[in-house]
């Protein structure tokens, strides 16, 4: 018997961060249109989980067709959603206890892609139970995406979540591998799959919109300095956006900080060109004989 207390204040702040995201999700999935500019709705969103009494726990990722992850608005962004596959990745956490979620909206008629993705993680989920190596959990993923004729993103990995981490171990493979970590009661992990009519793995694109502090250093420049206290006491380890900097122009400041080897940012993860990419991902906590799904609607 696992003596992981799961009624403790750390899984109950992870159950309310899941109550709230999945909330959010569906609605935000809802307004999710044809039009719909991407600043509009990742403050919507964001605000959104504020007013529900959380925190988003890194930037909405909004990434579309081709990109996988970290597409997000930019300030000022004018971009609209257009007849596309897209994906909404969204992050919620109470005092630093997260949950993570993502869901594929077919403004396309890709209708079979987005099913892969889906029934991958519900695959996965019948999987998961205290014991259960990470390759099975991947090969059920692997398994039911090529079912669909697609491939699994086999260099993009589900994850654990930790305390003001975003990522931590175990990784969640996407496809079956030999070796791997063993799912152990009380883990709290984001499971999320990738389906893809391309290769199956995904580059760096040209562009980012989401950082994260690496460590703290002393700079001189006034604004880099108002920005590193902001990210500091605001977001600490946890992944943020330009647009959330209260100065002007952060993108250059967001520049100087990265020559510094203060802040390293995440471009935006990419198929390649006219290639589609789905994605569904919940937040579960493994128990003795399955999980928890934290992040599934009510």
């Amino acid at each position: 018997m696992s003596d992981v207390d799961l009624d403790s204040e750390q899984y109950e702040n992870h159950r309310e961060a899941g109550r709230i995201l999945a909330q959010v999700r569906d609605e935000a999935a809802e307004r999710a249109e044809v039009g719909t500019n991407y600043l509009e709705l990742s403050e919507w969103i964001e605000d959104r989980i504020r007013e529900l009494g959380g925190e988003p726990a890194f930037p909405v990722n909004i990434s579309v067709d081709h990109e996988a992850a970290h597409g997000a608005a930019k300030p000022g962004d004018e971009r609209t959603l257009g007849e596309s596959v897209v994906k909404l990745d969204i992050g919620v956490h109470i005092d630093g206890w997260l949950a993570d979620t993502a869901v594929t909206v077919d403004l396309a008629g890709e209708d079979e892609l987005v099913a892969a993705a889906e029934d991958a993680l519900d695959a996965a989920l019948d999987v998961v139970a205290d014991g259960v190596s990470v390759g099975e959990v991947g090969a059920a993923i692997e398994e039911t995406i090529e079912g669909y004729g697609y491939n699994p993103v086999v260099n993009l990995t589900g994850h654990g979540l930790g305390h003001w981490e975003q990522h931590t171990t175990p990784n969640i493979p996407n496809r079956a591998v030999d070796q791997g970590a063993t799912l152990k009661t009380g883990q709290v992990v984001a499971i999320e799959p990738f389906a893809t009519d391309g290769t199956g793995k995904v580059h760096d694109g040209s562009v980012e919109q989401i950082f994260s502090l690496k460590r703290e250093r002393s700079v001189r420049n006034r604004q880099a300095r108002q920005a590193l206290e902001q990210i500091t006491e605001e977001f600490q380890t946890l992944p943020f956006a330009a647009r959330w900097l209260d100065i002007d122009r952060p993108e250059m400041t967001l520049r100087r900080l990265k020559q510094k080897d203060i802040v390293t940012g995440y471009p935006v993860l990419t198929e390649d060109e006219g290639r589609l990419v789905s994605q569904k991902e919940h937040t579960i906590i493994v128990t003795e004989d399955g999980c928890e799904v934290t992040t599934r609607s009510r």
